[in-house]
């Protein structure tokens, strides 16, 4: 109770008027004391100067014995005040109260004071306040002829003063309980009003330490107190500001987290991981359990051993660096570094975690890119210098062998602009270049026409080549040059790669407005495992017969990039030793680029 601050504010102000009052009592008592002792001492002190004025000078005390008794009564009258006057042998000779009158000193009154006047003392004034007769007592000697012959002994009553002062003690005491009293109920009340709005004040504080920040308190005054509220309310008002803005923050950070494309992990300095985006988790295989269970160096020593925190801390300074993991077929870049704790220490390390897979396939395209197109130029080249430097060699006299050679010049020349043209086809399509003449055009008349181009070349190698339809026209807006190139690049792969005495078969039909043409053949077909890649530039499923064939590789790509323009498909069906089918798909009256 007393660790309260309204019942330590209580006790000291209790403690205050207590003190203050007891010292207050104290000094009252004790000067009403001395005042009354100092007149009740002056008045005997005047009672006595009086009576030894008239006593007389000459003979003996005996002697005078009368006429000191007649004084006495005339000096000493009183209710409080008794006189005796005593011989040296301590015989009460005269006073004012008969009853001691012959009485021996040394029975009745305070016969050490008398002794000690008689010795020779001139004045002896002494209080004895501790029996139940309190009492003043002064002592003067009486000389004749300048001997002591005796005492003029004064004693007062004191107790009629005592018993007032132990009134007035219970007078102020009783005042001190009742000031005490009032003390505490003011204190109380004064105390409940400090304490009060700082109680309030706390227990709304508890309550947001809780998380319930909607606090106010009532502001009642405009003191210390009044402004404590105020800087409550107005503290409660920037933290409910400072932390709407941090939910915010906090809000919109676990929003980039959880939905950004790269995964992201922290780890504290034991090893423990505190934070793992949901995108860290898919790329890892990770699962809540397993972060919770295991620590980080469990879970990645197995994915790469320089990822773990014990490597990185013992040979990466600074904490900083990057490594690439393997998992399945996907390739991922981690990239980490520190991040620091709220003592600006060193808290752990942050990762982050970027898929590089079509990165690292496109780079690879590129490089394969470079050395098929490397490939591909330096062939041609190769043999044209290898011809040029024999004729120039001498083999120009030979006019048979200079023409045979020319030819094969000739021929690789034919060759590197077939692939320059079709570098430069590829590339209009990627930068967007290639211009459309987009009309509507028949595609039955389009298939005859490519039919009769390559009907020779079928016959050379005793094949039938054969377009079957049931339409005499179908018309749909396409390019026409540009479809040309396409189904002659197919129907020649297909006479090509179909041995002689083979079929090669077109179909046109016409399903949901859409033109499906079908070429199929019954050559060696393409293997499972090569169908995916089939389109991808410079890929050949046989390389050495393809050259031999005059072929780029880049026929199909071509193909893909004019089909896929005019919003249609191109599919692939193939089984090895059986033969291929190509479907082209267009549209017939759909928006077309």
């Amino acid at each position: 109770m007393f660790k309260s601050i309204r019942w330590k504010f209580i006790t000291v102000y209790f403690a205050l008027v207590f003190i203050a009052m007891a010292i207050m009592g104290v000094f009252i008592v004790q000067s009403f004391e001395s005042y009354h002792l100092e007149v009740v001492g002056g008045r005997l002190n005047s009672i006595a100067e009086s009576i030894r004025q008239n006593i007389p000078k000459t003979g003996t005390l005996e002697d005078a014995k009368e006429s000191l008794e007649n004084n006495l009564n005339v000096f000493a009258v009183g209710l409080f005040e008794e006189a005796f006057i005593i011989d040296k042998h301590l015989q009460i000779i005269a006073t004012d109260n008969r009853s001691f009158k012959g009485e021996n000193a040394a029975n009745e009154l305070e016969y050490e004071l008398i002794l000690e006047v008689l010795m020779g003392e001139k004045q002896i004034s002494r209080d004895y306040t501790d029996g139940k007769n309190p009492t003043m007592n002064v002592v003067f000697p009486i000389e004749i002829k300048g001997k002591i012959e005796g005492a003029l002994y004064l004693r007062a009553d004191l107790k009629d003063i005592y018993e007032t002062l132990n009134k007035s003690k219970v007078i102020m005491t009783q005042a001190t309980g009742l000031a005490l009293i009032i003390t505490i109920i003011l204190g109380f009340l004064l105390a409940k009003s400090i304490t009060e709005p700082i109680d309030d004040v706390t227990k709304k504080a508890a309550l947001m330490a809780k998380g319930d920040f909607n606090q106010r308190v009532d502001v009642k005054s405009d003191d210390e107190v009044g402004k404590l509220a105020e800087m409550f309310n107005f503290l409660t008002d920037k933290l409910e500001i400072t932390l709407g803005e941090i939910s915010s923050e906090k809000s919109k950070m676990e929003t980039i987290l959880n939905y950004m494309a790269d995964g992201l992990i922290a780890v504290n300095k034991s090893g423990r991981i505190i934070h793992a985006n949901p995108k860290a988790m898919e790329m890892l295989n990770f699962s809540e359990q397993s972060i919770l269970e295991k620590k980080y160096d469990e879970l990645f020593e197995a994915l790469n051993d320089k990822l773990t925190l014990e490597y990185i801390t013992k040979h990466k300074e600074g904490l900083i660096g990057s490594e690439s993991i393997g998992i399945g077929e996907s390739i991922y870049n981690v990239d980490y570094a520190p991040f620091m704790d709220e003592n600006n220490e060193i808290g752990g390390i942050v990762l982050v975690i970027k898929d590089i897979t079509k990165q690292q396939k496109l780079e690879n395209m590129r490089r394969e890119f470079v050395a098929n197109v490397s490939h591909e130029l330096k062939t041609p080249l190769t043999s044209i210098k290898s011809y040029t430097e024999t004729l120039l060699d001498g083999m120009l006299d030979d006019r048979e062998i200079s023409e045979s050679f020319l030819g094969v010049v000739n021929s690789e020349a034919d060759r590197m602009t077939r692939l320059v043209r079709d570098l430069l086809q590829l590339s209009n399509f990627d930068n967007r270049k290639t211009k459309w003449n987009m009309s509507n055009n028949d595609l039955v008349k389009l298939i005859n026409q490519i039919v009769i181009k390559l009907h020779i070349t079928a016959k050379n190698k005793n094949q039938e080549l054969e377009f079957i339809t049931e339409y005499d026209k179908l018309m749909a807006d396409f390019d026409f040059d540009r479809i040309e190139q396409v189904l002659i690049n197919i129907v020649s792969n297909a006479i090509k790669y179909t041995e002689n005495n083979g079929e090669v078969k077109i179909y046109l039909e016409n399903k949901d407005n859409k033109a499906y043409i079908k070429v199929k053949d019954t050559g060696m077909g393409i293997p499972e495992e090569d169908l995916p890649r089939i389109f991808e530039r410079f890929y050949r499923v046989d390389k050495a017969r393809s050259r031999e064939l005059g072929g780029t590789g880049l026929g199909l790509s071509i193909a893909k990039e004019i089909v896929e323009a005019h919003n249609g498909s191109i599919e692939i069906h193939s089984e090895v030793n059986k033969g291929t089918e190509v479907v082209v798909i267009i549209p017939m009256n759909d928006e077309t680029i």
